[in-house]
């Protein structure tokens, strides 16, 4: 599922192609667009083979598997009408072979009773699709409601995201993430909610919300991250909890970032990917209270030019059929372009391929880009392995009390 671009444009259909369908042409293919013609021509294929063979003992019978088949296919009125051309053409087969009365009725019987058990189980599919579909609608607005799509430019940035659940049928997972642009520049999280399932969902909902807010209200990232884990405190069981970056750009060439027991970004200056990993660790949310280690702001260099990818665990932990792990930083290496959704694109289809086209895990992939403007006078940029500025939660509350 991508974000970082709306729905795909559908492709139109040629003007001189379309003129040239007529509208008894249309009508007639959106007859048989509708109708169980599969079924229709397995019954017309066991009346050829009769009428070649000349056996309708044997090949009589085999006229119920017409509406048998229609039945997992089409609604019940196309039941209806292909068991009735069923019993039609066994009359006609029965009456050509001048079979006994009660052999013909026991079969046209069985042909009925066929019929209508199709019907009445086609009704029940229908009526079961149309609450999948009224489901799905459903998954559709909650997914929008949590992770709203994010456009391809947020403030000063060109971004893009990726996001794929686990569940076959799922739009939304314990994966989580969101980029605002606020007062104090743009602010994003990545996050990953321990379990799955309905609760994680709930557990994600109150992250976003609690973020979305509080990204708006405090200048200080430390603090939006505190106004995170005070609800998590509040609302989590105590084996509850959740992984994630929380990271801003308060300013040009400025890239703040509070790793709270996830994965570290990738940070990327040209061709060189080199991970960020925290100085000081930090405890998941919604575990501070077991831990004496607080949270620490980190700040590294973030050029025109470079970029940054956040994920979730469901990345890294992909394995293949030879349970080798997927390397996310040299898939990154290998498909880096200046558009952040074609790199995105390219990375999650090797992603999906290496695991053989479906993914065990939410997986959540966020990259963001600062691109070079006209006024750039430095383009080498600070140098990527400058030691980064740390201020921790303790630091700045003892220069408070100061």
């Amino acid at each position: 599922m991508s974000h970082g671009r709306g729905p795909w444009p559908k492709r139109p259909f040629k003007p001189g192609v379309r003129r040239t369908w007529s509208p008894p042409v249309r009508a007639v293919a959106h007859w048989a667009a509708g109708t169980p013609a599969l079924s229709i021509l397995i019954v017309f294929i066991i009346v050829s083979i009769d009428l070649y063979a000349g056996t309708g003992r044997i090949w009589l019978p085999l006229l119920a598997v017409g509406p048998a088949l229609a039945a997992a296919t089409s609604r019940p009125l196309g039941v209806l009408g292909v068991g009735l051309l069923a019993s039609v053409l066994g009359t006609g087969i029965g009456a050509r072979h001048d079979l006994p009365i009660p052999h013909l009725l026991v079969v046209l019987a069985a042909l009925v009773t066929v019929t209508v058990a199709g019907a009445l189980a086609s009704a029940l599919r229908v009526s079961r699709e149309r609450v999948l579909a009224a489901v799905r609608s459903v998954a559709e607005t909650a997914q929008h409601a949590l992770l709203r799509p994010v456009p391809e430019t947020v403030g000063p940035f060109q971004v893009a995201v990726r996001y794929s659940a686990a569940a076959a049928e799922a739009r939304i997972g314990g994966d989580l993430y969101a980029l605002v642009p606020t007062p104090y520049g743009v602010r994003m999280i990545v996050g990953d909610v321990r379990g799955k399932g309905l609760p994680a969902v709930g557990t994600a909902a109150l992250v976003l919300g609690v973020f979305r807010e509080a990204a708006y209200d405090e200048p200080d990232l430390l603090d939006v991250v505190c106004r995170v884990e005070r609800s998590l405190a509040r609302n989590l069981g105590s084996d509850d909890f959740v992984t994630a970056v929380v990271a801003g750009c308060p300013e040009p060439g400025r890239l703040e970032m509070v790793n709270c027991g996830h994965a570290p970004p990738l940070l990327i200056r040209g061709n060189e990917v080199v991970p960020v990993d925290p100085v000081r660790p930090a405890p998941p949310l919604g575990l501070r209270a077991l831990s004496e280690d607080l949270p620490c702001l980190q700040v590294v260099p973030f050029a025109e030019g470079d970029q940054l990818l956040l994920y979730t665990d469901g990345v890294t932990e992909a394995r293949d059929a030879a349970r080798e792990f997927y390397p996310l930083a040299d898939g990154l290496a290998r498909h880096l372009c200046d558009e952040p959704s074609r790199t995105l694109a390219a990375l999650h289809e090797e992603l999906l391929n290496h695991v053989g086209g479906r993914l065990h895990d939410d997986a959540a992939l966020v990259l963001l880009r600062k691109p070079p403007t006209a006024l750039v006078t430095d383009p080498d940029g600070p140098a990527l392995t400058g030691t980064p500025v740390v201020r921790s939660l303790a630091s700045r509350r003892e220069q408070g009390a100061a």
